[in-house]
This record gives C-alpha cells, sequence and structure tokens, in this order.
C-alpha cells in the first residue's frame, strides 16, 4: 500500500516515544501500535509492521541490559524456548480471528492490573526469592501466557510481563525486566516471521520508524539504569492507563 509523507511524521515520533517507554516500564506497544492505526493503517498491517520497528528497539534494549548484567541467561533460555511456541500460536490466530474478544478481556483486567501496580510494594520492595526450580517454573508459565498474547495482540507486553515476574515469580525488577526483554524480543520476532510470510508488512515504513524506535530505546535504556523501580510504577500506571482508554474508545467509535 502506498505510504504518505503524514503517516510517516504521524508514526515516527510517537514510536521514538514508545521505545523509550518500553525500556524503561515496558508497554511500549500501548502507544506504537496505536500510532500505526491513527495513521489509517490496516489492523494486520499495522500490528505486523510494528512488530519490525519495536523489534529492532527491543534487541537493543536487550543488549544494552545484557551488558549492564540485568539478564540471567540460564533462566531466560528457557522462557524463550516456551516464548516462541506461544507467540507463534498468538500469530497464527490473530489471522484467523478478530482481537475483539481481548479487547473485552482488557476492559476487566486493565483496571485490575492498574489497582495492583498502585497499591503493592513490589516493584520497590523486593520479594523473598523463591528457590530456582519454582523461579524457573512460574517464568515459563508466563512467557508462554504473555508470548501468545504478544503474536495475538501485543500491546502492554512488557508491562504484563514485568508484573508477573516480579509478583508472581519475586524475581527482582532489574532481573525481571532483563528477563521481560529477552521474551519480548523473542515473541516479536516469532510474531514478525508469521506476518512476514502473510505479506503484512510494510518495510519502508516499519524500518524507518524503527530508526526512531532504536533512539528511544537507547535513551530509555539509560533512564533504567539511572531511575531504577522509581520511574518504571509511574510509567507502568500511565501505559495501563493510555490502554483502558485506548480500548474504551475504540468501543464508543
Amino acid at each position: 500500500m502506498d505510504i504518505t509523507a503524514l503517516q510517516f511524521f504521524i508514526v515516527c515520533p510517537l514510536i521514538f516515544l514508545a521505545g523509550f517507554v518500553d525500556a524503561v516500564a515496558g508497554g511500549g506497544g500501548l502507544i506504537s501500535l496505536p500510532a500505526y492505526l491513527i495513521a489509517g493503517l490496516p489492523v494486520h498491517m499495522a500490528i505486523g509492521t510494528n512488530k519490525l520497528s519495536s523489534g529492532m528497539g527491543t534487541a537493543l534494549t536487550t543488549w544494552r541490559f545484557s551488558r549492564s548484567g540485568y539478564i540471567p541467561w540460564r533462566q531466560a533460555g528457557l522462557c524463550v524456548v516456551c516464548a516462541l511456541i506461544g507467540s507463534s500460536a498468538g500469530a497464527n490466530l490473530a489471522l484467523l480471528i478478530s482481537d475483539g474478544f481481548f479487547r473485552i478481556l482488557m476492559l476487566f483486567i486493565l483496571p485490575l492490573t492498574a489497582f495492583y501496580v498502585f497499591r503493592c510494594k513490589t516493584l520497590e520492595v523486593q520479594k523473598a526469592p523463591y528457590g530456582p526450580r519454582k523461579t524457573a517454573l512460574l517464568s515459563i508459565a508466563a512467557a508462554m501466557v504473555i508470548g501468545a498474547y504478544d503474536g495475538f495482540y501485543g500491546p502492554g507486553t512488557g508491562t504484563f510481563l514485568i508484573l508477573l515476574l516480579t509478583a508472581v515469580a519475586h524475581m527482582d525488577l532489574r532481573s525481571a525486566n532483563g528477563v521481560a526483554k529477552v521474551i519480548n524480543l523473542t515473541t516479536n520476532l516469532t510474531a514478525l516471521a508469521v506476518y512476514l510470510l502473510n505479506g503484512k508488512v510494510i518495510f519502508v515504513l516499519g524500518l524507518t520508524a524503527g530508526l526512531f524506535s532504536l533512539a528511544g530505546n537507547y535513551i530509555g535504556t539509560r533512564c533504567f539504569d539511572k531511575g531504577g523501580a522509581r520511574a518504571v510504577k509511574p510509567l507502568m500506571l500511565a501505559v495501563l492507563t493510555l490502554f483502558f482508554v485506548k480500548i474504551c474508545w475504540e468501543f464508543v467509535a
């Protein structure tokens, strides 16, 4: 499909912002996917192109988190396998049915999630860690479920992963964010492959926006190094609120 200059001007600045948010707190897709939809792309084309640009930014953040020592690779590797399975299944399912069911489900899940983030201290005070086996099993389950969601729809994946890994698997914030980045990169690339095979990616727009995503992720990673949990909690609440408003607006419209 033909892409206009206006669509580039709409998408690229929002993708930069999404990359920044994704690096710090996850959930950049809450901004990036709506950006493509606002620019007038069909839903499946928007999801596929978003996987390309966000995947570029997530790859950079994952690399920087790895260099900073935030990723426990043995645990992350197990999660990657399950995320691959979940994301592939979710992406293929998304090409067959509408996302209406998930949107209705999100209307109930998002307010509860935001309330939990607001009230709990998990992101500021680390819970007592579980043993390696229990932590691994809970992390794998989170990777499978959220991987399927990311392949199917996507927005909020990083936020949901961090919440599950800290609250359920009792990981510390930095390790949870690191593992979430590896899982998110895996699900992005897996879903991207499915959309590429079905011709649902606009390369010129996706690659250009991907450069803005790289810039946003780079700056966001530096802010995470300095801000830690103090920056994560407000941003999580912001992106959850944005997603909830977006879904409500879609139902009204």
